[in-house]
C-alpha cells in the first residue's frame, strides 16, 4: 500500500479531520504512517488561530520540501498536500510561497481529496471554496480497526462555523457561517463508533452549544436534546462538548448537565477578557457579570463542576486597569485550568486594524502574570483532589512499565498501577498525589478505599 503522514495542527476539529482525510486515503489505498520520511503523501491539516502557527507550517513546509526533493530524486513520486485554516485563508500564497506543495484544499472540501489528488498528477491545485453541500454526507465510514487503532475516545464533530464575528477571530472566514449535522448522521457515527468500542465521547464544533441540526421527528434540535439521544447509544459512558460561547449557554444544556450522569462535570466556556470596555471591543455582547452569573447557574446546577476557559491578552486598546480586571474575573472564578495566548492579530479581522495596539513587551508581561494566577487555581484544584476517590476510564498504557493512563471526570491525566488488559475499563482510583500535570492514584477496593 501507499503511505500517507497526516500532521494536525491546533483545535480538536483538526484532529478530527485529520482522521477523516485518513478514513478518505484508505479507500484510495494508503494507509498511515507516523513520520514523513518514505510516505508518498504528506498532509499538513493546518491551524490559522494565531500567526505563530501559520508561521509554524511554512516553517514545516521547507524541511518537507528538501525531504521530498530528496525521495523524488530515488524515484519515488511525494506529494504535499496543506488541508486546514491556513489552506482556507493563504490559497494560492502556499504554493507561491513554497512550490513544493502540490495540493491547497480548504475544510470544507476535503471530502473531494481523491478527486483533486488525481487532478494535481497533472498540475498544482487549490480548493478552498465553501461548498453549500454537506461535506460529512460524502464521507466514508471508518473501518472498525482504525476507530479501534485510536482508542477509545472519539471526537465527534456536529457542528462548524461561526456567526458570532468576534472582532478578533478568523473562524466566519476560514470554515464559513454556521452549519449543524443531522441528528441522525451524528447518531449514526457514534453508535459506529461505541461498536469498535469507543466509550468517551466527545462532542466539537467551533461554537458547538449553537447546535441546531434537523431531528428525526422533524424540529430542529438543541444541543442539550442530543446529548440526551447520545446518551442512549449502548457503550457510550462520558459525554463532553466544546468549544463554547456564553451567549448560547441556555436554560436546557444547564439542565443536561444535572440530569444525565453520562456528561462529565467539566465545561470549557471562554471569556476571553474581564474588562467589559474590551469584552464590547471584541463584539463578545457578554460582559463580565453576566459571565459570572451565568457560572453561578451552572455551579448550582452541576456543584462539582469544574471550569476551563480562553484568554486574550493584549487586545487593542487594553489597559493596565482592563487587565486588572481579568486578573480579577480569574480570582472569582477559581478556573480549573485555562488557556491563555497574546492577542495575534490576523488578517481579514476588524481588530487587525484597531488602532492602540499593546506594546509586545507588555503583552508578554501581562501573559506572564495571567497564566501565574490560572497556574496556581490549576495546581489547587488538583491537590484539592488528593484523598478522594475518582472514576477513570483506563486508555492506554502509561509512562512507566505497570501503569496504565486514563482520564478522571475533569479531564485531569491519571497514572495508576494496573494490567495491560485493564485498558477499557473504568475503575475507581483513590488519589494519592498531585504531580505537574498529572494525579497519581491505586485502584480502590470494595468499600472505595486504596486495594
Amino acid at each position: 500500500m501507499k503511505k500517507v503522514h497526516i500532521k494536525s495542527f491546533g483545535c480538536q476539529m483538526n484532529v478530527y479531520d485529520g482522521q477523516r482525510m485518513a478514513d478518505i486515503l484508505a479507500g484510495q489505498g494508503y494507509e498511515e504512517t507516523a513520520t514523513p520520511e518514505g510516505a508518498d503523501l504528506i498532509l499538513l491539516n493546518t491551524c490559522h488561530i494565531r500567526d505563530r502557527a501559520v508561521q509554524k507550517v511554512y516553517t514545516e513546509l521547507g524541511k518537507l520540501r528538501d525531504l521530498k526533493n530528496g525521495q523524488n530524486a530515488t524515484g519515488q513520486d511525494t506529494r504535499i498536500v496543506v488541508a486546514g485554516c491556513v489552506a482556507q485563508a493563504e490559497g494560492a500564497e502556499i504554493q507561491r510561497r513554497q512550490p513544493a506543495v502540490d495540493l491547497v484544499v480548504g475544510p470544507q472540501a476535503y471530502h473531494r481529496l481523491p478527486a483533486l489528488l488525481d487532478e494535481a498528477r497533472r498540475r498544482r491545485v487549490v480548493d478552498t471554496d465553501l461548498p453549500i453541500d454537506d461535506k460529512f454526507g460524502h464521507l466514508p465510514a471508518p473501518k472498525p480497526a482504525a476507530i479501534r487503532g485510536r482508542g477509545i475516545s472519539a471526537f465527534v464533530t456536529i457542528q462548524e462555523g461561526c456567526d458570532k464575528f468576534c472582532a478578533f477571530c478568523v473562524v466566519p472566514y476560514t470554515r464559513g457561517a454556521e452549519f449543524s449535522r443531522p441528528v441522525a448522521a451524528i447518531v449514526s457515527e457514534i453508535e459506529r463508533l461505541a461498536e469498535a468500542g469507543v466509550q468517551d465521547v466527545t462532542l466539537i464544533g467551533q461554537n458547538v452549544n449553537a447546535y441546531h441540526g434537523d431531528g428525526p421527528d422533524g424540529a430542529v434540535w438543541s444541543l442539550a436534546r442530543l446529548m440526551h439521544r447520545v446518551a442512549e447509544v449502548p457503550g457510550v459512558t462520558r459525554i463532553r462538548y466544546t468549544t463554547s460561547h456564553p451567549r448560547d449557554m441556555d436554560d436546557d444544556l444547564i439542565a443536561a448537565h444535572r440530569d444525565l450522569p453520562q456528561v462529565m462535570p467539566f465545561l470549557h466556556l471562554p471569556v476571553q477578557a474581564g474588562s467589559d470596555r474590551i469584552l464590547a471591543a471584541m463584539n463578545r455582547k457578554h460582559t463580565a457579570d453576566e459571565y459570572r452569573r451565568l457560572i453561578e447557574r451552572v455551579r448550582a446546577a452541576r456543584p462539582d463542576i469544574a471550569l476551563s476557559s480562553d484568554f486574550i491578552v493584549g487586545f487593542p486598546g487594553e489597559s493596565d486597569a482592563d487587565f486588572a480586571e481579568t486578573l480579577r474575573l480569574v480570582e472569582d472564578i477559581g478556573f480549573a485550568s485555562s488557556y491563555s495566548f497574546k492577542y495575534s492579530p490576523r488578517p481579514g479581522t476588524p481588530a487587525a486594524d484597531l488602532g492602540d495596539q499593546v506594546a509586545p513587551e507588555l503583552m508578554s508581561e501581562r501573559l506572564h502574570r495571567l497564566q501565574e494566577r490560572i497556574e496556581h487555581h490549576r495546581q489547587a484544584f488538583n491537590h484539592a483532589m488528593v484523598g478522594r476517590t475518582v472514576d477513570v476510564l483506563l486508555e492506554r498504557v502509561g509512562r512507566h512499565p505497570g501503569q496504565l493512563a486514563g482520564k478522571s471526570p475533569y479531564l485531569q491525566a491519571v497514572q495508576i498501577e494496573a494490567r495491560a488488559n485493564q485498558i477499557g475499563d473504568m475503575v475507581k482510583v483513590v488519589i494519592e498525589r498531585a504531580g505537574s500535570n498529572s494525579l497519581f492514584g491505586r485502584e480502590a477496593g470494595p468499600e472505595g478505599l486504596a486495594a
